[in-house]
């Protein structure tokens, strides 16, 4: 987990429309997103590979990728992660049902 993305995270459960959609009242959506944050690793990215994907806004999460050695992301997005003009052969770029139907 890298700061960037955590904010993405917190951006996101925060809308009004999840909110809205959500079974969990506000302080649970935070509690739970709390909770997360307890459990995941944070690393630092110390360096960055820019300009690389299509969407430059997504060049941070391939970088924290490879800053933590990961072995995947797991995207609904795979088409812009895959996009990139440097490949890193070693992180696998799936998506969320691919990695359900593993476990």
């Amino acid at each position: 987990m890298g700061t960037t993305l955590f904010l993405e995270y917190e951006d996101v459960v925060g809308r009004r429309s999840i909110i809205d959609r959500s079974p969990l009242a506000e302080p649970e959506i935070e509690e739970l997103l709390d909770a997360f944050a307890s459990v995941c690793t944070w690393t630092t990215v110390y360096y960055r590979w820019r300009p690389n994907l299509l969407d430059e806004a997504d060049d941070h999460l391939l970088e924290l990728a490879v800053a933590a050695g990961a072995k995947a992301i797991v995207t609904k997005n795979v088409r812009h992660l895959r996009s990139g003009d440097l490949r890193f052969e070693q992180i696998q770029i799936l998506k969320p049902e691919q990695v359900l139907k593993e476990l």
